[in-house]
């Protein structure tokens, strides 16, 4: 007598699983030809890496990536990382950063907090205690406003370990800091001197 039950259950499950794989697939792309590369599905990004929804929706359906603006609002609004906002006419999309295209984000310079914070994995510590901090392909160097955040950010490399940045020195120091739409902090750069290891490795 309880079969029923149970069996919508389990069917409640594998839709939400299933709505949840199509967001992450979505996102993926988004990603892919938002920050990356939109000639690869025929789209165009204006200077400020915006696109047109609707040449957007075109271009993808052509590449049989079949998309609606529901979805891809769902996406804006549900991405745990708010990677992706929308223009106030609803008409735009853009990625917030970790562009490697050119764009201006006419973001404007900000006073950074005192510090902020770098996720990285172990086996690159050599060559960032080297040579710093490099966007490497990015726009800019990517810092978290916390230590667990950063943490996350590590995890995605490997063995993961933070770096502690002396944010508002370099700023006094001449260096520009610019905060994201979804809080992710940028900067160009960031020379050895600025930054210590945090003691939340392991080993």
């Amino acid at each position: 007598m309880f079969f029923p039950i149970r069996s919508s259950a389990i069917l409640a499950q594998k839709e939400y699983c299933r709505m949840k794989t199509d967001k992450e697939k979505i996102s993926k792309f988004l990603s892919y030809v938002l920050r990356h590369k939109p000639e690869s599905i025929g789209l165009k990004l204006d200077l400020n890496g915006w696109a047109q929804i609707d040449e957007l929706l075109q271009c993808a359906s052509k590449k049989g990536k079949k998309l609606n603006r529901k979805q891809l609002r769902e996406v804006v609004e549900t991405n745990d990382k708010q990677r992706f906002s929308l223009s106030e006419d609803g008409h735009r999309i853009r990625a917030n950063q970790g562009h490697s295209l050119k764009v201006d984000l006419a973001l404007e310079a900000i006073e950074p907090p005192e510090k902020l914070y770098h996720g990285t994995a172990k086996r690159f510590l050599e060559s960032i205690f080297k040579q710093g901090l490099h966007p490497r392909g990015r726009l800019h160097v990517h810092l978290s406003k916390d230590l667990k955040t950063a943490m996350k950010v590590g995890q995605r490399h490997g063995k993961p370990v933070v770096l502690e940045i002396e944010a508002r020195q370099m700023n006094i120091e001449g260096y520009k800091f610019y905060c994201s739409a979804n809080g992710v902090w940028l900067t160009d750069s960031v020379p050895p001197k600025y930054f210590n290891l945090q003691l939340n490795d392991k080993g």
